[in-house]
């Protein structure tokens, strides 16, 4: 039993993927990520495994926010970086996020942990590994999510059109090697996890990722979860 990974991406996405991809590689880690969902409780659902690529473009992305490996626990994630399904409560990381943003832009803290509404406006949300069991973080790491993902991060670094990185906490960070071209921004931090007291609160990153867009004619991002 396998997966075909790329056959369930957009085909936008597979096109952009595809030069970046090593079809050896990517084929066990379908048949990896197949065996898991047989035998295995696996979050997000495989329906909801690549929704981050399905609500946004290559061509419509303008931000990527990167997180590590899915929420770990039932109802939970459903396939974009730091957002949960709606009707379960705000985790502690989103909540420093929404912290931030609060300071940053005097945006309203939201109460619900759906991004959805960042996605739609070109946020790809993306996670390192894009799968887990339950209960068990990191339990996916190391089986060639990496390498699929990156290869995300080169489609996109290959575009013209500006793109803007927000990496948080050390595991993202190493991820801006792999962005070269000069037409696009990365923006550091610290993780916004509640365990990390510094490196985030402050970083400002949500007026910092509008004005690089902007510079470029971009549009800018309207982060209020509760507009629309």
């Amino acid at each position: 039993m396998t997966l075909d990974l790329p056959a369930l991406l957009p085909p936008a996405w597979q096109a952009a993927l595809e030069p970046h991809l090593d079809p050896a590689g990517t084929a066990a880690l379908g048949e990896f990520v197949a065996g898991e969902y047989a035998t295995q409780t696996v979050f997000p659902p495989v329906e909801d495994l690549f929704s981050a690529y399905r609500l946004c473009a290559p061509e419509d992305t303008r931000v990527l926010i990167l997180g590590q490996d899915p929420y770990h626990k039932a109802g939970q994630a459903h396939g974009l970086s730091f957002s949960v399904r709606d009707g379960v409560s705000v985790p502690p990381s989103l909540r420093n996020v929404y912290k931030e943003l609060a300071e940053d832009l005097g945006v309203p803290v939201s109460r619900k942990g759906n991004l959805t509404r960042w996605a739609n406006q070109g946020v790809l949300l993306l996670n390192a590994v894009l799968t887990v069991r339950q209960a068990t973080p990191n339990s996916h790491a190391n089986k060639g999510w990496e390498a699929f993902t990156d290869a995300t991060i080169k489609a996109l670094d290959a575009r013209p059109e500006r793109v803007v990185f927000l990496l948080w906490g050390g595991y993202a960070r190493k991820k801006a090697a792999l962005v070269t071209n000069p037409a696009h921004v990365v923006l550091e931090a610290g993780h916004p996890s509640p365990m990390n007291p510094r490196g985030f609160l402050g970083s400002r990153p949500f007026s910092a990722c509008n004005k690089a867009l902007a510079d470029t004619g971009r549009p800018t991002v309207d982060w209020d979860l509760s507009a629309g």
